[in-house]
């Protein structure tokens, strides 16, 4: 696809993708930023925005639950670590050690690396305000690779001008 999509004016626009990252699932996680990289490596301006179970893709290694969390909000960080399981074929936690042996041995970028790679390609990182709000979380625990916090309507007003959405 050639980045000049072209306009009623005449004007080049460089192309768009917008995705939801809900899952908080390896395999899912790893298709999001394969996506997001190839996307940015061939000339669109992309925004990931995470949501609900997503965050755990950009949750901090070693966070806290903290005083400010209530029971709820402690047991759903306490349970879901920075450690994705895989959707498919998880085996109690060994799923995605073999996963990253695999790739690891196909020479596959994990996805640290692709993270990595998507931010030195500026792609952009949104997360939820309403599900860090639901989740107990704050900027504090999250990754400092997050651009913005906002809500759906910022995902929205970005959306609206892309040429390919997608929900992960």
């Amino acid at each position: 696809m050639s980045a000049d999509i072209g306009s009623s004016s005449g004007a080049a626009l460089k192309p768009k993708l917008t995705m939801i990252l809900f899952s908080g699932e390896l395999d899912k996680a790893i298709a999001c930023f394969t996506l997001a990289t190839t996307a940015a490596a061939g000339g669109f301006d992309v925004t990931i925005f995470f949501t609900f179970w997503g965050l755990n893709v950009i949750k901090k290694k070693c966070f806290a639950v903290s005083d400010s969390q209530n029971i709820f909000q402690k047991a759903f960080n306490y349970m879901s670590t920075s450690r994705l399981p895989l959707s498919n074929l998880n085996f109690l936690g060994l799923g995605p050690l073999m996963m990253k042996i695999l790739m690891k041995k196909t020479g596959a970028a994990s996805l640290e690396d692709l993270i990595k790679t998507a931010r030195e390609l500026n792609v952009k990182f949104i997360a939820c305000t309403t599900s860090c709000g639901v989740m107990g979380l704050g900027k504090n625990h999250l990754s400092d690779d997050v651009d913005e916090f906002a809500g759906a309507a910022t995902y929205l007003a970005e959306a609206k001008d892309a040429s390919i959405n997608l929900f992960i």
